[in-house]
């Protein structure tokens, strides 16, 4: 099974979430690259677009699927990851490390408590991650 990092918040969505000071960093999870396959494109919204709890706000395209990306939290993006529009397999390299796909200023910082925790999401995903 894939690891779960401690710390990270993690949504039913397979996005996880890591506290940055006043800011949020954003990506999709070790399982749900490896559910993806070959990450060959990451559609990112626009630094200044609104992002509302768990609405669409970009697309990761694989060889097998294209899937939506869920914000974890209501905020503003921040900082998108220019780095995946020429190497999208970052994604899957190193999904909590070099392929975060978007950092985002939280309107309601508390949000990030209503989230999964490491071990409530190691749970989810051995109960099939549905």
């Amino acid at each position: 099974m894939a690891s779960v990092p401690e710390g990270l918040r993690y949504t039913r969505e397979h996005e996880w979430a890591k506290a940055e000071g006043d800011r949020v960093r954003v990506g999709i999870t070790a399982y749900a690259q490896d559910q993806l396959g070959d990450v060959v494109f990451v559609e990112l919204p626009a630094v200044g677009a609104a992002v509302r709890q768990m609405q669409g706000f970009g697309v990761v395209e694989s060889v097998k699927a294209v899937s939506d990306l869920f914000a974890p939290i209501d905020g503003t993006v921040a900082e998108v990851n220019a780095a995946l529009g020429s190497t999208p397999e970052l994604v899957n390299q190193d999904p909590y490390g070099k392929g975060w796909i978007i950092v985002i200023t939280p309107s309601d910082p508390a949000q990030l408590e209503s989230l999964m925790t490491a071990g409530d999401y190691e749970a989810f995903i051995a109960s099939g991650g549905h």
